[in-house]
């Protein structure tokens, strides 16, 4: 049997993200307790809490980047980490399942020795094994996509904030990813730069992209979720579809959380 075929299960289901009884610790403080999700193929979901809730260690846990405990995670079908039996997936295995995702941080995480175009088109040459001209052909693609083309020579210590985090979506969609994953991707924005971000991703949506995105915006949640998630203490305590969580919370903690940030 092949090395994939040892080392990824199919999940049961046919989920872009399936997570069962997901629970991660740091200095032996659970911020994660038996979290189960899935993520539809085409489906955008935003996370909410309270700072500290577990959002972005939830995030961080699909692709692996957070080692969880206990618990299975699959990706597009196949599981991520470990086997079914516990013992942890080779260096290889675990880079091509953890392929299947687009990481876009706070933090944007640019290259700053290299261009913009060479930000995109490094690893699909270096790790997907393109040419560079199929390379950079994608790349002028993605960064038309995200309105950045005009700055394809130009160095990320030039660019806005929003620019910045324009050019780390288009390099997360370069992999071809079966899931984007965005991490608070306005959070180090000034005010009047959040809007240039949230209208690439509203675009992403449309264009049915799989998105798991951990967000502060109410309004963007409300206007490109298919569902929503609540974390609160490690635990999901109301998930629904965007009209039913922001018109009718089922629960008092979601409705006081939503009165402050009305």
């Amino acid at each position: 049997m092949s090395e994939a075929g040892i080392e990824s299960r199919k999940a049961p289901t046919d989920a872009a993200v399936a997570i069962r009884n997901l629970s991660k610790s740091f200095d032996n403080v659970e911020v994660l307790r038996d979290v189960n999700l899935e993520v539809k193929k085409g489906d955008v979901v935003t996370i909410l809490g309270s700072s500290g809730s577990g959002k972005s260690t939830l995030l961080r846990c699909i692709n692996w980047l957070e080692q969880p405990e206990r618990g299975s995670i699959h990706i597009a079908g196949e599981r991520i980490g470990t086997t079914d039996d516990g013992r942890a997936m080779s260096v290889k295995a675990l880079a091509r399942v953890r392929a299947k995702t687009g990481m876009v941080f706070q933090g944007f995480n640019l290259w700053p020795h290299l261009n913009v175009l060479h930000n995109v088109t490094e690893a699909p040459i270096h790790v997907l094994g393109k040419s560079r001209h199929e390379a950079e052909a994608h790349a002028r693609e993605l960064l038309e996509k995200v309105g950045m083309s005009h700055k394809m020579d130009a160095y990320p210590n030039t660019l806005s904030g929003g620019q910045k985090q324009r050019v780390a979506i288009a390099r997360a969609l370069a992999m071809q990813p079966e899931v984007m994953l965005f991490d608070e991707p306005t959070s180090a924005l000034d005010p009047e730069l959040v809007g240039e971000v949230l209208g690439v991703i509203k675009d992403l949506s449309a264009e049915g992209y799989t998105m798991v995105i951990v967000t502060h915006e109410m309004a963007f949640s409300r206007a490109v979720s298919d569902q929503v998630v609540f974390l609160e203490k490690g635990l999901i305590i109301e998930q629904a579809d965007p009209e039913t969580f922001f018109t009718n919370p089922a629960t008092e903690r979601v409705q006081k959380f939503l009165e402050r940030h009305d």
